[in-house]
């Protein structure tokens, strides 16, 4: 059988040649893809955010002209509080410091510091002066011209110490010669620290519902107080306060303790002086080395300190 020459096999037909060229072609595109694919999704991207930016821009030039139009429609009429159309937003760009005040003693520069505007001012102080007092903390609501924003705002901070008889209410009455008349003062009963309700808190000077609620909230996580200084932990209780209050308060009665060696971890970690990652260490430590023989042994845990040592120790018991 004779032999086909070398030359036969390197040769293609023309059929063989197109898909072999058609083959080169897909493996190159192949090849190039990832490096093209990336350039049509940027200038993607691109587009979008030109289009997103575009968008903003739009959205800032409207709010601007909104504002510029608002803005003038203000300066052509003179303000009046039943007609000014966003009373809350102006109130949250105006600046002032909240603090305990009696709105029948404050300054005119303690009004100021609160953040009223010299209007309003002017015209508590004209009130006042007329023999106008505020007997009740609502009372600033009546006030003409302070937004009722403003007066929420001010309310839990209003501390109206003493209770005036009607010589000093009187339409004639003169500021320079408020010595020549009594005054009642309010009466204000010792508090039992560990067995009162909210109704005796509230009748402490600046002692609100809210406060009130709070400080026996945290005294029932506790366990109930050994020490007066403990009321001052209360959140949102303000230090001022709190030594106001100081002098009518006493303490009485016995705090409940935890056992520290029968008790879970959600039993301890709900304490406010003990929480999950004390707790946590404390049920370790007694894992690893029995019950507990003290509760001194409670200072061999590595993250107790002193300090927090003697925080917790009235409510630890091992028996």
């Amino acid at each position: 059988m004779p032999r086909k020459p070398a030359q036969s096999y390197l040769y293609f037909t023309r059929k063989e040649r197109r898909g072999s060229l058609l083959l080169l072609v897909i493996v190159l595109l192949f090849c190039l893809f990832p490096f093209v694919y990336p350039l049509l999704l940027n200038k993607k991207i691109t587009a979008d955010a030109s289009i997103d930016s575009a968008l903003v821009n739009l959205k800032i030039k409207q709010a601007d002209a909104y504002q510029k139009k608002y803005t003038q429609r203000q300066e052509e009429k003179p303000y009046r509080q039943y007609d000014h159309p966003s009373s809350a937003s102006y109130a949250s760009k105006r600046e002032g410091t909240l603090f305990i005040f009696d709105p029948n003693t404050i300054s005119a520069d303690g009004w100021k510091k609160l953040g009223l505007r010299d209007k309003t001012i002017a015209t508590i102080v004209n009130y006042r002066s007329k023999g106008g007092k505020f007997k009740q903390r609502e009372d600033i609501k009546k006030i003409w011209g302070l937004f009722p924003d403003e007066a929420e705002r001010l309310l839990p901070y209003i501390q109206i110490e003493e209770t005036f008889n009607s010589a000093t209410s009187s339409p004639n009455y003169n500021a320079g010669s408020e010595q020549r008349f009594s005054e009642t003062k309010k009466t204000v009963k010792r508090v039992d620290i560990n067995n009162s309700d909210t109704s005796a808190w509230i009748a402490l000077p600046g002692i609100g519902s809210k406060l009130s609620q709070r400080i026996i909230n945290f005294r029932d996580r506790l366990g109930g107080f050994y020490n007066i200084d403990q009321v001052g932990e209360t959140y949102g209780l303000p230090d001022s306060t709190f030594q106001k209050i100081k002098p009518f308060i006493q303490l009485s009665g016995d705090v409940k303790k935890i056992n520290i060696n029968t008790a879970t971890l959600d039993e301890l970690k709900m304490h406010p002086y003990i929480k999950y990652h004390l707790a946590n260490a404390i049920l370790q430590y007694k894992t690893q080395h029995g019950d507990f023989k003290s509760i001194e042994e409670v200072k061999k845990i590595m993250i107790v300190t002193e300090d927090i040592f003697k925080k917790m120790a009235p409510y630890l018991t091992t028996e």
